[in-house]
């Protein structure tokens, strides 16, 4: 009998690991890169806060799709002039909720950091 990888059963990779991986590819495109939040090594989820320099700021995670699918998604902030109080405003709220949380926080005015490669879903 053949099984199949449901979107809940993903291969997934440390935390951690993947934090250090997106501290290279920062480094790699010299983009100032910040751990704000050390969360859980091996299952803590991020947040990661883009900071564009004038043309606002987002904050992005991976939650779930519609179909079922995990993508990385805009969850906070904008283009406006509070955008990045309402990212720093999410954040605190989920470290109310979840010790284990990681934090980066990315200097991008350029829009060039996409994370896993993908552009981040937006509303």
């Amino acid at each position: 009998m053949m099984k199949t990888l449901s979107a809940m059963s993903e291969p997934r990779v440390k935390t951690e690991f993947w934090i250090k991986a997106q501290l290279r590819l920062c480094d790699q495109a010299l983009l100032p890169v910040v751990i704000a939040h050390r969360g859980d090594r091996d299952a803590g989820q991020v947040l990661i806060k883009l900071l564009r320099q004038g043309r606002g700021c987002e904050l992005v995670a991976r939650r779930f799709t519609a179909d079922g699918t995990r993508a990385w998604m805009v969850v906070a902030g904008g283009a406006g002039d509070g955008a990045e109080q309402a990212c720093d405003g999410y954040i605190a709220r989920e470290l109310d909720i979840d010790a284990d949380l990681w934090v980066i926080e990315i200097e991008d005015p350029a829009g060039l950091y996409m994370p896993d490669g993908l552009e981040p879903l937006r509303d």
